[in-house]
């Protein structure tokens, strides 16, 4: 898409756009934005639908469309649903409509990713919304904050399993029109419950190319751009470049199940050769922060409660060591990240071959174990909000995403220790154990925590910068 039409498809109707917001946004729709799908995140980076549970920097639950919750039992939850919120097609929320939202959400095919192993039913109880799992779950409420739970007016869900948040959200804007995978209008919500949009509306346009949403900064054609790459961040005014640290840590995963690697101390020699610093230098220009844990400073809680890990294995040699480093191309920095590890390897001893391909067509072929070594750039919180379920997929003996391939005993003692524990200052420390017992065995290399580039015009005010990209324009958000 060209910046030309992108200025053309943004303007809104009637040719009068003072004070609206234009946003170019990175991807399409996928699913007709059913927030079911990870369509979801569009919906609520604009302010248009809401969850029963928002979380909070830290990653702690705060009340949204529920003022409060108890747990019952160990399996019961009850959320108090708040009174007073209208629908942008006019009805009203009740418990009744929150736990039909919640109930079709666990129906839907496929399941919203945040309910993936989760068996949930709601049912309403009075202005009360009772939660039940099958299992213990001490993260229901930080579930309910996932964008794929948002409650939606009963308008929304069609009898075919189709949901239309056209005009059914509660939210601050309320979405009127979507003209396929191009644009979408919002319009300032003035029944909303809380504090109203300062801005009339949101004019979005969807521009895949990273250039031409850098350029549309640039050229006024937009007021805010997702997700500018970093070869093209350099080219705008520093005052329109925002940075906000992700949680998703870029890593290497060693195959510890057979080869070169099944040997400690050859991790460690991998561990001692890599300088995470000219990655970030060299490949991400500066922007990106050096690993010190799994764990990022997206995660404030992580660096304040981190502990040294203790004497660490002593590398071995790696005098003519051969191995095979993979990585895929659909992340731009990766190659270039792969080879650079590749030269440092090299300096270390180690014979390495590099093999890249889209992922794709690599992902099976890694979780196989076909390669001694694999570069990753992983999500280290999921939609809840909290990075134990990571660490289960990737690291425990039956982890569903298990790279390195590893079975270690104290591993997955820590990670049980931390999935049980309430969420707060309890779970976060159980969680730092978790970590350090998973670096302890140099089975993964933290690298660098990647950053998000957001384009802000120089008119604009209060945007979010949200490391987990759930919120993007808020009812503050306004231009000058």
């Amino acid at each position: 898409m060209t910046v030309l039409s992108l200025s053309a498809c943004s303007a809104p109707a009637g040719g009068q756009d003072t004070g609206r917001i234009k946003v170019a946004m990175l991807q399409p729709p996928r699913s007709g934005l059913s927030p079911f799908s990870d369509d979801a995140f569009k919906l609520s980076r604009w302010s248009t639908a809401e969850t029963l549970v928002n979380l909070d920097a830290r990653g702690d639950a705060r009340p949204a469309l529920a003022t409060a919750w108890t747990r019952t039992s160990e399996r019961t939850w009850e959320f108090t649903v708040r009174d007073g919120v209208t629908f942008h097609d006019g009805s009203r929320l009740t418990a009744q409509v929150a736990a039909g939202a919640l109930t079709r959400a666990t129906q839907a095919t496929p399941k919203p990713r945040i309910l993936d192993g989760v068996e949930l039913t709601a049912r309403a109880e009075g202005g009360k919304v009772v939660v039940t799992t099958r299992e213990p779950d001490p993260l229901v409420p930080h579930r309910l904050s996932s964008p794929q739970l948002a409650i939606l007016a009963e308008r929304a869900y069609g009898t075919d399993g189709k949901v239309d948040p056209v005009g059914t959200g509660s939210g601050p804007f309320k979405l009127v029109k979507v003209n396929g995978t191009t644009t979408a209008t919002l319009d300032r919500h003035d029944g909303y419950w809380g504090t109203k949009a300062k801005a009339p509306g949101i004019d979005v346009s969807f521009v895949p190319d990273g250039a031409a949403r850098a350029a549309a900064i640039r050229s006024g054609e937009a007021h805010i751009a997702e997700a500018v790459p970093v070869s093209q961040a350099a080219l705008l005014a520093k005052e329109t470049i925002s940075e906000v640290p992700m949680p998703r840590t870029n890593t290497l995963y060693l195959n510890t199940a057979k080869g070169p690697f099944k040997s400690p101390g050859l991790r460690a020699a991998v561990r001692a050769s890599i300088d995470a610093g000219q990655l970030v230098r060299g490949v991400y220009e500066g922007r990106a922060d050096v690993a010190s844990g799994l764990l990022g400073p997206a995660l404030p809680w992580a660096a304040e409660g981190r502990k040294s890990l203790g004497e660490r294995t002593a590398p071995a040699s790696a005098k003519g060591v051969a191995i095979t480093l993979a990585t895929y191309s659909d992340r731009a920095e990766l190659p270039e990240v792969a080879s650079v590890l590749q030269q440092q390897l090299r300096g270390a001893g180690f014979a390495v071959e590099l093999v890249v391909r889209e992922y794709a067509h690599i992902e099976e072929d890694a979780l196989a174990g076909k390669f001694d070594a694999f570069v990753l750039s992983r999500a280290t919180v999921l939609d809840s909000g909290d990075p134990v379920a990571y660490m289960q997929a990737d690291f425990t003996c039956d982890g569903s995403f298990n790279l390195a391939r590893l079975c270690d005993e104290d591993v997955d003692r820590a990670v049980r220790e931390a999935a049980a524990a309430d969420a707060g200052p309890a779970r976060h420390a159980a969680t730092l154990e978790a970590e350090a017992a998973i670096l302890r065995t140099d089975a993964a290399i933290p690298m660098l925590h990647e950053r998000v580039i957001q384009g802000d015009a120089t008119t604009v005010l209060d945007s979010a910068k949200d490391p987990r990209e759930r919120v993007l324009i808020t009812a503050e958000t306004r231009l000058r």
